[in-house]
């Protein structure tokens, strides 16, 4: 007779950390990582600037679901997703109203801006476009855990700084970047880090984002319709967006002066559902400071 073996099966160990990568680059320096965050977001912008302003560029890239969610009442977005957001404080909220104001007085009224109330910035998103059960599934294990992670800002901040509006074909967003003075060695890249090991490691719960790129960013208008570049007024959407950089490099670009901490009036919140556009239903949500 064969001895009966004593191994047994386990699950597979969770993957490696995504984050990790550029925290090991930048050797976990807050200047390094700014460094980085500043040129993904400045090398992003100079090539969607090129793309618009091409004379080969036909139209924005607009989703059908936003404008279907818009124009056809009872319409149901089919797209559900798991995250965990941060919410801006107040005096961010205010900050962006008036960037979407600029946009309107500037004749880009065609855009559609995202209510203050739904502006998010996304710190993980765990799934995505998947149908409700199964992100049910992964909300239910989730859910002994979410206290730990939700609250998880009250003793590990991470401060934004520097404002600056980015845009694609599809959308603008105001972008941050990640402290660097003040001997603020715990960085928004270091938090993105430890929420994706407490969901991975400790939850249990596989990630399945789209991109872990060095990008901190609230979408503020989403472009439903073509009137601007039909119109041919992409070149100065663009230039009002410059003139409004102009003014936030003035106003906001001393990180001494102006930022704001992630868990600020509230701790990070898990979202599941209809997400997109600031949706969904919150399973929990952490405390302030």
């Amino acid at each position: 007779m064969e001895a009966q073996s004593n191994t047994t099966t386990s699950d597979p160990p969770p993957p490696g950390n995504p984050y990790d990568e550029l925290l090991e680059q930048c050797q976990n320096d807050p200047k390094q990582l700014q460094t980085s965050y500043s040129h993904a977001r400045l090398s992003r912008t100079a090539a969607q600037r090129s793309l618009l302003l091409a004379p080969d560029f036909r139209g924005f890239t607009i989703d059908p679901v936003l404008t279907s969610l818009l124009n056809e009442p009872g319409f149901v977005d089919p797209r559900n997703c798991l995250v965990f957001w941060a919410k801006p404080p107040e005096r961010v909220r205010v900050l962006v109203e008036g960037i979407q104001r600029r946009l309107v007085e500037g004749g880009f009224g065609s855009l559609w801006p995202m209510p203050p109330s739904n502006l998010h910035l996304t710190v993980l998103e765990i799934a995505h476009s998947l149908p409700y059960p199964a992100i049910a599934r992964l909300s239910h294990k989730l859910h002994p855990h979410l206290g730990t992670i939700t609250d998880y800002t009250l003793t590990h901040r991470a401060r934004l700084v520097k404002p600056r509006v980015n845009y694609d074909g599809s959308a603008i967003a105001l972008s941050f970047l990640p402290a660097s003075g003040g001997g603020e060695g715990y960085t928004y890249h270091h938090l993105r880090r430890d929420v994706y090991d407490l969901v991975t490691r400790n939850a249990g719960v596989e990630v399945a984002s789209r991109y872990t790129v060095a990008s901190a960013h609230l979408t503020i208008a989403r472009f439903v319709e073509q009137s601007i570049w039909e119109e041919g007024k992409v070149g100065e959407l663009i230039k009002c967006i410059e003139e409004v950089n102009k003014d936030l490099e003035r106003d906001y670009g001393d990180e001494g002066q102006w930022g704001w901490t992630v868990g600020e009036e509230k701790g990070l919140v898990c979202r599941e559902g209809r997400v997109w556009y600031g949706g969904g239903e919150s399973l929990g949500e952490g405390k302030g400071f």
